[in-house]
């Protein structure tokens, strides 16, 4: 350091804090931007004391200056010969430069020193320029004490480059903050981005959907505290192989649906947008979620598309969910591809699920390994679904307890079925119960079924209402139906609304038949009065008769015969009678019969007798006695008696003795 001159005097010459003639100033070259021919922070460090360009002319034009002494040539010289990566022809500039007060030079000397590899004379010569004012020093020096492990150096000489405005000293602050922990690095970051640095504006953005995100939890959860078993196991705990439809990991899983609805994640969304404008490509990913999310697909796919071209694998995978999404399977392949080559589990997930979906299974297992080895859990479990699809139990259970053991919950649900069915409810029960406590709603759901089956009532109704309340339709059903068995009829009726309006064909009739209990019984129609609308039970008859529900089917047949609509009471009765139900088949023999279609009628109330209906038997005795068939109307009568109810058999016997007696006259 002898022969760089004394720093002292320097200080004292005051010519740090001239400006240069060329209006001179020391330009910023961003962190998150790669340096010409240089790496790393140093060459970030630089003083460009002149915002010419760089070019052969220009060269010359301050090498003669230089060459005449001219100081700010010297500097803004050796900044250019830095900056080319030519630290011999810089550096008796930079120096000489130094010795006449140029504080940029200073700086830029210290950059020079720091690639050469002397970086504890370089932070002198930093020390130099920020004591006289270069926020890029400043920033430098900071940076050197953080390396070094000396973090209150470290802070103090990057909160002087911050609040000088130096973008780069305001983000390295505020990573610094963020590290230790201390608040306020929120305000540095923001006046990072606000100056054009994209890394900054793009954890700027996270910090926001963070808050935003925190905040839409806390009044959720506010806003709970101020709120309060005729099934078999699901054996088919999820439709497919699991693949995330999205960016694949939680980080880029941003665009929360309450922090997408607040202000703050509007503020992340701008911030996002900003970085992603400057070419940041993980700002682009997350941007393009929160487009995905509030349905902006096209313009989602715009940025998935920039980032996956920058090399961001779960943009790579995300845009290729948009074009599966969208009908385009092979190009969503090819992205996926690409993405799964860099190590994206979730996109070899998905290129698995393709390929199982085209009978392709040794191709499908072959990425399902590959999404297992990139870490991803759900190759596991899609490995278990594959091999259980072909009966490869052996091989299911193995990936099932490796993927259960990761802590994949609804990979434990599947073990304890696959248990379940291999007889074994024993070793069942404790992963139905891992899973549940993990949150699974299916293997809730399958506790109950197994608790019911050993009679133990009560603790099989606390899984279904815990089922129930996560949204599990089945469940709801049980719970719906075991409160009608106790009697409450407003909790029975709330879960079975629930569960009707999730699907269930079972749920909606139960829920029409507790409305239906509660009308009075309908009156003769006046003449001339108007068809009263349907009433809701009706229309929840109908919800589950259009679901295929036998018996609601028969019952909007009655409700429409009661109304005097033949034609649509026939149309349901033969949709019943058609699905196997006896009742149908006796009530469409009723109204083909009045129709005079005798034949037709017959044939239906045949179907009912043999399916243990006996007015059905009752009344193929009559038609065959009024036919003067004797012997097989006592043969009906029988099969009457021995079904009944009570008044049928009784007068099946009537009709058998009289028949009797005809035949012995």
């Amino acid at each position: 350091m002898e022969c760089m001159g004394d720093r002292a005097t320097l200080l004292e010459t005051g010519r740090f804090e001239r400006q240069h003639a060329g209006g001179a100033a020391e330009a910023i070259d961003h962190a998150d931007a790669a340096p010409d021919s240089m790496g790393g922070w140093s060459a970030a460090a630089l003083d460009f004391a002149e915002a010419a360009a760089d070019n052969v002319e220009t060269e010359a034009r301050h090498r003669r200056a230089a060459d005449d002494g001219d100081t700010a040539s010297m500097s803004v010289l050796g900044a250019m010969l830095l900056r080319r990566g030519d630290l011999d022809g810089a550096e008796p500039y930079l120096r000489a430069a130094t010795a006449d007060g140029d504080r940029a030079a200073a700086n830029n000397l210290g950059v020079l020193l720091h690639q050469r590899g002397y970086p504890d004379e370089a932070a002198g010569w930093w020390r130099v320029a920020a004591v006289a004012g270069s926020a890029a020093a400043a920033h430098a020096l900071g940076r050197h004490h953080r390396e070094r492990g000396d973090e209150p150096a470290a802070e103090y000489w990057l909160r002087q480059s911050a609040e000088q405005g130096h973008a780069l000293g305001a983000y390295a602050l505020a990573d610094l903050m963020e590290h230790r922990g201390d608040g306020g690095a929120e305000r540095w970051l923001r006046i990072a981005a606000e100056q054009g640095h994209r890394e900054a504006a793009y954890r700027l953005a996270r910090a926001l959907e963070k808050q935003a995100a925190k905040s839409d939890t806390d009044a959720h959860t506010d806003a709970h505290i101020g709120a309060g078993i005729d099934a078999g196991i699901d054996t088919d705990p999820v439709p497919g192989p699991v693949a995330d439809s999205g960016t694949g990991e939680a980080e880029a899983a941003v665009a929360d649906r309450g922090a997408a609805e607040s202000g703050g994640a509007d503020s992340a969304e701008q911030w996002y947008r900003q970085a992603a404008a400057r070419g940041h490509r993980r700002a682009a990913l997350h941007l393009g979620a929160i487009l995905e999310k509030r349905g902006e697909l096209k313009e989602a796919g715009r940025w998935y598309l920039m980032s996956a071209k920058d090399g961001e694998p779960r943009a790579a995978c995300a845009l290729g969910f948009l074009l599966r999404d969208a009908g385009d399977e092979e190009s969503a392949a090819v992205w996926w591809l690409r993405a799964a080559q860099d190590g994206d589990g979730n996109a070899a997930n998905a290129l698995g699920a393709l390929h199982a979906a085209r009978g392709e299974y040794q191709t499908a297992e072959r990425w399902y390994r590959a999404a297992t080895d990139a870490g991803d859990v759900n190759g596991a479990y899609n490995l278990g679904l594959l091999f259980a699809g072909q009966g490869r139990t052996a091989q299911a259970d193995q990936w099932y307890r490796h993927a259960a053991y990761a802590g994949h919950r609804e990979a434990a649900n599947a073990l304890a079925i696959l248990l379940l069915q291999a007889g074994d409810p024993g070793g069942a029960e404790p992963w139905f119960s891992k899973a549940a406590e993990a949150g699974s709603v299916d293997a809730a759901f399958n506790l109950g079924i197994l608790y019911a089956g050993r009679d133990d009532d009560r603790t099989a109704l606390s899984w279904y209402e815990r089922a129930a309340a996560a949204g599990h339709t089945e469940a709801a059903l049980q719970v719906g139906m075991a409160r009608l068995r106790d009697g409450d009829e407003e909790q029975a009726e709330r879960h079975l609304r629930c569960a009707a309006g999730g699907g269930s064909a079972e749920a909606a009739f139960r829920l029409a038949t507790v409305l239906d209990a509660r009308q009075p019984p309908p009156g003769p129609p006046a003449l001339g009065q108007p068809q009263a609308p349907k009433t809701e039970c009706e229309e929840w008859y109908e919800r589950a008769a259009e679901q295929g529900h036998r018996r609601a089917q028969v019952r909007v047949g009655m409700l429409a015969a009661a109304r005097g609509d033949v034609a649509e009471a026939a149309r349901w009765y033969r949709e019943a009678a058609e699905a196997g139900s006896r009742n149908g088949a006796f009530n469409l023999g009723l109204l083909l019969a009045r129709d005079g279609n005798e034949r037709e009628a017959a044939l239906w109330w045949t179907r009912a007798a043999r399916a243990g209906h006996g007015r059905a038997a009752l009344r193929l005795a009559l038609l065959a006695a009024r036919r003067g068939e004797l012997v097989e109307g006592r043969r009906w009568c029988a099969r009457a008696v021995e079904l009944g109810p009570a008044e049928v058999a009784e007068r099946a016997a009537r009709l058998s003795e009289a028949l009797h007696q005809e035949l012995t006259a």
